[in-house]
């Protein structure tokens, strides 16, 4: 008889890491890179997901993109002008901090930038991040966008929706068939979901999912480049840097 699966333990120790190899990998990886192009961008990145840095990688194909943590990234590129791969890089290693990545690139500068700024894309909000504005459920019958949209261009809420709204704190009722908030004609106050600058919980950003209220923006932005040319570093967007700390 086999042996049973369910009960076994997985001990700490044996949870794969990141090796010194790996990290070396990278390390040489970058090293190896910069010398092949003509620009070496750094990036950061709000509201990191996956699948749209996939249409970077996608769109950048003829490109590399890079992604680790800061001081390797930095000890790769040289901080100092003898450690330095390359002419000038150094002076780029002041801007790896945060959530950052290296795109190395032979496009025109003015062209990836113009790419980048075109890459914006709205999404649901995780829990964890601010949000950008209010946003209240209005009394009386709940549409399905809960007055984002006018009364007459919605619909009206499914009512199989209802007790998951109730256990997320909505004080909901059913009435004749339709999901309503407080009094049916409209009357009263409705319900808060956030307040612009709230920092979102779980329970928030799933009341927002479920009225299709996007509150999110991954959006990619240049901090700084260097260019092999001149071997000079220019600086973009410093403001992409507020808030960060480094690893």
């Amino acid at each position: 008889m086999p042996k049973s699966k369910r009960a076994k333990v997985y001990h700490l120790t044996q949870v794969s890491k990141k090796t010194r190899e790996q990290k070396d990998k990278l390390f040489q990886n970058i090293r190896d890179a910069v010398p092949e192009y003509q620009h070496c961008f750094v990036f950061s990145v709000d509201n990191m997901r996956n699948n749209y840095l996939k249409d970077v990688r996608r769109d950048l194909a003829d490109s590399r993109l890079f992604f680790g943590k800061t001081k390797l990234m930095s000890k790769a590129l040289g901080q100092s002008p003898a450690e330095a791969v390359a002419p000038g890089i150094q002076d780029l290693t002041q801007y790896l901090a945060g959530t950052v990545g290296l795109l190395l690139t032979n496009r025109p500068a003015p062209a990836v930038l113009e790419y980048f700024d075109a890459q914006t894309k709205v999404d649901f909000a995780r829990a964890g991040v601010t949000a950008t504005r209010s946003f209240t459920i209005p009394p009386g019958v709940v549409y399905a966008t809960a007055g984002e949209v006018p009364a007459e261009h919605d619909v009206a809420l499914e009512h199989s929706i209802e007790p998951e709204l109730r256990r997320l704190g909505v004080p909901t009722r059913m009435v004749k068939g339709k999901v309503v908030l407080g009094d049916e004609s409209g009357a009263g106050e409705g319900y808060v979901v956030c307040k612009e600058g709230d920092v979102l919980d779980s329970r928030q950003t799933r009341l927002l999912k479920l009225f299709s209220v996007c509150l999110s923006e991954f959006r990619v932005k240049v901090v700084a480049y260097w260019s092999s040319a001149t071997g000079e570093v220019t600086e973009v967007d410093p403001a992409a840097m507020d808030g960060v700390e480094e690893d």
